[in-house]
């Protein structure tokens, strides 16, 4: 006769956050509270500026705008459930909860890259094929080029919740992690988790290697195109407009490879949560001010914005 199994099915996950110190927790609170508020204030003020200004009504803009609305969403996955948990002093999220907390943090994460490289793509398109701009990046195209971006990520996401969700946990639910994420709970898992771990291994490469690397490829051959430019100020505008893409870029790089695939003597809970940080708290953070101090047709409108004035209709 086979023994019975008296495992337990966990219904919830307790969070051990970025501290187990209470004495740390209003400090934590209000560090983080800033950079979230700040996120929403900057990625919303761009999208509204790009709305309200005709002259922002380009390809460029609409996918800048895009990328805007993805971090803010990236964002929002796990801030506010962070902050209402220090506040509340209440470190559990339900077995759904936390399923569904994973598949919009990775379908967000994985938007955010695809959209870096489809900037990156008008960028080279705009820069080293300008007579043919018009004609490759139409307005159905750039629908369509935010349109399987975000089927393709969220197809991602929801397979690698499809395959958390078969996974058993039994008797072990602590997440040492502020929220929700992939790695930890494959940990805590007590039956096979294989074929988890390849869709991880496939999508990881192709998000934090393949796509930079081909992004990086585009930027170099894209500064090439400008170094040709014979304009001085041609010059400047392109890479001011260049460079603001490919600060985003390198701080996603740094923070996927510095962490991830450099070896640290720090423990690799402590390095899962840096890195969560860097992506769910600093990147969306820090973005719009790239592509807003950058870029004068950017804080011209949010000047415009600022002051209720906008430009007409041409």
């Amino acid at each position: 006769m086979k023994p019975a199994n008296h495992s337990l099915s966990v219904s919830e996950f307790l969070l051990l956050g970025l501290s187990e110190q209470q004495k740390q927790q209003p400090l934590l609170f209000g560090t983080f509270l800033s950079m979230y508020l700040t996120t929403v204030v900057g990625n919303v003020a761009i999208i509204l500026a790009i709305s309200s200004e005709p002259r922002l009504h380009t390809p460029m803009y609409f996918f800048l705008a895009n990328f805007s609305l993805t971090d803010l969403c990236l964002s929002s996955t796990a801030v506010p459930r962070m902050l209402l948990n220090i506040q509340a002093h209440r470190h559990t999220v339900s077995y759904a909860g936390c399923l569904s907390q994973i598949y919009f943090f990775l379908g967000f994460i994985g938007l955010d890259v695809f959209l870096l490289a489809v900037m990156a793509h008008d960028r080279f398109v705009a820069v080293c094929h300008p007579l043919h701009y018009a004609l490759v990046v139409r307005p159905r195209r750039c629908v369509l080029l935010v349109a399987m971006p975000l089927v393709l990520a969220h197809s991602c996401s929801l397979t690698h919740t499809l395959l958390l969700a078969r996974l058993s946990f039994c008797t072990q639910n602590i997440i040492p992690h502020f929220f929700c994420e992939l790695l930890p709970l494959l940990t805590l898992s007590c039956s096979s988790t294989y074929a988890n771990r390849c869709v991880l291994r496939f999508w990881g490469g192709a998000l934090t290697i393949l796509i930079p690397l081909l992004i990086i490829i585009s930027y170099i051959r894209t500064v090439a195109a400008i170094v040709r430019v014979p304009s001085a100020s041609g010059r400047w505008k392109a890479f001011s407009t260049c460079g603001s893409h490919l600060s985003a870029v390198c701080l996603f790089c740094v923070s996927a490879v510095g962490v991830y695939f450099i070896p640290s003597a720090a423990d690799s809970a402590g390095k899962d949560r840096i890195a969560a940080v860097m992506y769910a708290v600093v990147t969306p953070m820090q973005n719009p001010f790239f592509y807003s101090l950058r870029n004068k047709d950017v804080k011209s409108a949010l000047g415009r914005l600022l002051s209720g004035r906008a430009l007409p209709c041409p």
